[in-house]
């Protein structure tokens, strides 16, 4: 593994648990009541950044590993595929289940492009905002995991 990618990760991953801490006050209000309209729209480009981030990663792996990153209609979720997957020069980078954990995170990305946002719903998006700092753990550390399997083999 280059030290550019390594660096390049841990630079994603900071900016990722910065957009977490800058919403902190948010996120913990609406533990206790539902956002108004306007902080609904600040949690919804909350939460498309967070996907961003997540993909930016999921992006540098592709690159350094497959030397490109896929295209077409369905890019952005055959992206999210192929890190479930091992190939001949990578293990893969996260698990089915996280997969499945950042599929609606991918889902409300793609929603929100196309939205107005007096549209969001809180009961859509109530359940991701919960548990983004959850799934951002789980995130770092099967990023770990892949990052030490690749320096072993390196």
């Amino acid at each position: 593994m280059s030290s550019k990618l390594r660096a390049q990760l841990a630079l994603e991953r900071q900016l990722l648990h910065r957009l977490l801490d800058e919403h902190r006050s948010l996120l913990d209000k609406c533990k206790k009541q539902p956002p108004t309209p306007v902080e609904r729209s600040a949690l919804a480009i909350m939460l498309h950044g967070f996907y961003n981030g997540v993909e930016n990663i999921f992006k540098r792996i592709a690159v350094e590993y497959e030397g490109r990153i896929p295209d077409g209609a369905a890019a952005h979720r055959d992206l999210l595929d192929l890190m479930t997957q091992a190939t001949p020069d990578r293990h893969r980078a996260i698990s089915e289940s996280l997969c499945d954990t950042l599929d609606p995170y991918l889902d409300f990305r793609h929603m929100l492009r196309h939205a107005y946002s007096f549209q969001l719903q809180w009961e859509k998006m109530e359940m991701l905002v919960a548990e983004c700092e959850s799934v951002l753990s789980r995130f770092d550390a099967e990023i770990d995991a892949f990052l030490a399997k690749m320096e072993k083999e390196s």
